[in-house]
């Protein structure tokens, strides 16, 4: 007889981070003053040439369904971007439009994943990605990054886990939580071991354009035969329209549409209008010094973590993340991220999110809020740490 729900859902955890902020903004609806450090969103606005674009669009009151794929005007300015910031021409017909990465890494693992197909993901890692694989049927494999590897993972550990049954493996440059990047020669090395096992690379770049010492190399100049999600959340700050993108290789691109016809039908017809304004120059140019304030809050949150006791054993070059080891300090992560809120309206991500390496040696802080917010929360762990 069956049971339900189905077994696949006592291997899907839930998104702890979205717990802890849901207790914080109770707290915060009681009068207390928290300050957010817990979730991956950038606090700037989005841009006002986006905005417009949306109106204009809302406006004309046409708001229907657009092809399933996405715009075919946006699609060629996502492949004109490709040209433009990285070099690379990248055919429209291999994107997709989708509901948020997330949509795009839910097409991806619908097309790819078998039942019982392993797929190697790095740990710590966006805790999202093994219950994609997992809704799908596969089965999820943990490959720990260490610090001294910049945690990222490296040739050797792709050969030490690959087996019989592996399928592919996602990688994120900029990741999170540790907003730390791949370097192109080990980027390229991973794509041309899993390209000879006849495997399928998935890598998450929706940091890109976040990073602040160099900028980062797109995986689709080492290979017309990997999938790249994309966002406009992070880098454009358009969380809440949930828009972005899947680069796929071409022989791919009917099954990808199948499936975007049936899961979704269409992305959001007004964020899809408004971004068609995220790629202007007028709207590049905001968003680039919005990027040079994250760097000025992560060189003020680095340091004074520091000072504080939390050792950070990798030097962060994107994303808005600092994943700092409190181990000096507390033995449990997830009990001090709670009484840390409780006590002092500071709230940050326990490890327990990003897997099972060390997650109890572990917390994840976003710069997400201005320097003087995050100077705030530093002395009230000072206070708090005594």
């Amino acid at each position: 007889m069956p049971t339900f729900p189905a077994s696949r859902l006592a291997d899907i955890a839930p998104f702890h981070v979205m717990e802890l902020m849901a207790h914080a903004r109770a707290l915060a609806a009681t009068g207390r003053d928290i300050i957010h450090m817990e979730v991956g969103e950038p606090d700037f606005p989005t841009p006002e040439p986006i905005l417009a674009a949306a109106q204009a669009h809302v406006a004309t009151g046409r708001v229907f369904y657009t092809p399933a794929l996405g715009l075919p005007e946006l699609r060629s300015a996502i492949a004109a971007f490709y040209a433009t910031r990285y070099g690379i021409t990248i055919p429209s017909s291999r994107i997709v439009v989708t509901a948020g990465a997330s949509g795009a890494l839910l097409l991806a693992m619908a097309c790819l994943a078998e039942p019982a197909s392993e797929w190697l993901l790095t740990d710590p890692g966006y805790p999202c990605n093994r219950n994609f694989v997992r809704s799908f049927e596969g089965v999820p494999i943990g490959m720990y990054v260490h610090p001294e590897n910049n945690f990222q993972p490296t040739l050797a550990d792709f050969e030490a886990h690959w087996n019989e049954r592996t399928a592919g493996a996602l990688l994120a440059s900029p990741a999170n939580p540790t907003g730390t990047l791949l370097d192109d020669d080990v980027l390229a090395a991973i794509a041309g071991f899993v390209r000879q096992r006849e495997g399928q690379l998935i890598v998450d770049e929706i940091y890109h354009g976040l990073t602040y010492e160099r900028d980062a190399s797109t995986a689709l100049q080492f290979g017309d035969d990997i999938f790249v999600v994309q966002s406009f959340s992070k880098y454009f700050n358009m969380t809440g329209w949930r828009l972005g993108w899947l680069v796929i290789p071409e022989r791919f691109s009917r099954d990808i549409e199948k499936l975007a016809q049936n899961l979704f039908i269409s992305p959001s017809a007004p964020a899809q209008h408004a971004a068609l304004a995220a790629f202007a120059p007028t709207t590049i140019s905001i968003l680039e010094a919005r990027r040079q304030e994250f760097r000025r809050r992560r060189d003020f949150l680095g340091p004074a973590l520091t000072e504080l006791g939390f050792r950070l054993p990798a030097r962060a070059e994107g994303a808005f993340y600092l994943y700092a080891n409190c181990s000096e300090l507390t033995d449990d992560s997830e009990r001090f991220a709670h009484d840390l809120l409780d006590a002092t309206g500071v709230a940050a991500t326990p490890g327990l999110d990003f897997g099972s390496n060390a997650p109890e040696k572990h917390l994840r802080f976003a710069y997400t809020t201005g320097v003087e917010r995050l100077a705030e929360a530093a002395e009230r762990i000072r206070r708090y740490l005594g």
